[in-house]
């Protein structure tokens, strides 16, 4: 089994286009962006209405100026992270950090957990304002099915965003191959290039220090101060 860090091998393999649009994370991303397309178009193609008799646009939702500022809002900036995080699933697999890759998948948590917060508002924003929205705003239930699309998709992103998060947590649990992993690990092709460490002498130093000094001259001299000597 080839070793993995966060959900991805080692650095500098080839990329795959197939194996990354099959990939969980990918699809939800894909899917996320299409439904941000849809909502933020929806609201403005047909998110305005000019009731009879006034020049003056209305927001559809109850003519409420900020259900629809928030549609659109929410919408475009969601539809701008999937494409962010899309480019960084694509440059994933070539960081060669650990470290780098843990903080791409730590903000690939909180990203996606804030967006489906903000999905959630948008829910609830747009689904009240419709619902007391007065019906003689709109006589010939003109943008009715776009303002009900734009709740209904704003709906379904929670759990599309929810699920990137979910998944985004399970790459952070799997963590890396302590066996040929580690938190400095950097690309083999980096470390080709980096220079050889300076040589030092601290080896011969550790030899020399076991060395003992021959016993002095002295020493023999002590030895045989008690040895007599006999004439013949």
């Amino acid at each position: 089994m080839e070793p993995a860090a966060y959900g991805a091998g080692k650095a500098g393999g080839a990329f795959d286009p197939q194996t990354f649009i099959r990939q969980p994370h990918t699809i939800l991303r894909i899917v996320s962006w299409l439904f941000s397309i849809v909502v933020f178009g929806c609201i403005v193609n047909e998110g305005y209405i000019n009731p009879p008799n006034t020049p003056e646009q209305f927001c559809i939702y109850n003519r409420n100026q900020n259900a629809c500022n928030y549609g659109i809002t929410v919408g475009v900036l969601a539809f701008l992270t999937c494409l962010l995080y899309l480019a960084l699933d694509v440059y994933f697999p070539q960081i060669s950090s650990v470290k780098d890759r843990k903080k791409a998948v730590l903000s690939d948590i909180g990203v996606s957990g804030f967006w489906a917060f903000l999905w959630f508002v948008g829910f609830c924003f747009l689904a009240d304002q419709w619902r007391v929205s007065k019906e003689e705003d709109s006589p010939l239930n003109e943008g009715s099915d776009a303002a009900r699309a734009a709740i209904a998709f704003s709906f379904f992103s929670i759990f599309t965003w929810v699920g990137q998060s979910f998944l985004a947590f399970q790459r952070y649990q799997l963590g890396a191959d302590s066996a040929l992993f580690s938190q400095d690990y950097t690309d083999p092709s980096q470390e080709a290039s980096m220079p050889y460490a300076p040589y030092t002498n601290e080896d011969i130093t550790d030899s020399m220090a076991t060395y003992q000094q021959p016993p002095s001259a002295d020493a023999f001299d002590a030895g045989t101060q008690g040895y007599q000597t006999q004439d013949y």
